[in-house]
């Protein structure tokens, strides 16, 4: 995790799934049934039409601190079964998120999620700024580790 000094805030956190790339790819890409299997998530609103692939869009609504927040994602990259890229932009900032999936030995697979936050403007946050950062990653790396083992739970319970 990143974020002291830099203008960027980046997470990344990994988890080993007991199941092929593609099953994994299968549940991640399925993006009415989230809601479903990931607790922080309580609604998803496709915006786009056709499969997943890059131009999806999505409205994703999360609950943090007894809250919900809801962002528009946008896939920006797709590499089917290996990798996805989303851009949102929210509050002033730019957020990315990449998913990348690689083989792990047999009928397995790494999972690996990685996020990064930047003002939109691209200037380095004041003290305040960088302090926020640091936290905010650390709750960010929470839940996306959160995220990840609730997927795997979904994926290896399937199978």
């Amino acid at each position: 995790m990143t974020g002291t000094g830099t203008a960027a805030t980046s997470v990344v956190v990994e988890r080993r799934v007991s199941a092929s790339p593609g099953r994994v790819w299968e549940t991640i890409t399925d993006l009415r049934e989230l809601p479903r299997l990931l607790s922080g998530v309580s609604r998803i609103e496709v915006l786009t039409e056709g499969g997943f692939d890059v131009g999806t869009r999505w409205r994703e609504t999360r609950r943090t601190l007894g809250k919900e927040a809801t962002e528009e994602l946008t896939v920006t990259a797709c590499e089917p079964p290996d990798r996805y890229v989303t851009t949102a932009a929210s509050h002033g900032m730019r957020y990315v998120s990449e998913l990348t999936l690689a083989p792990d030995g047999t009928d397995a697979t790494t999972l690996r999620m990685a996020f990064t936050a930047r003002p939109a403007d691209g200037r380095a946050p004041g003290l305040l700024g960088r302090l926020t950062g640091l936290l905010g990653g650390r709750m960010v790396a929470k839940a996306l580790a959160k995220d990840l083992t609730e997927l795997a739970r979904a994926v290896e319970s399937r199978f």
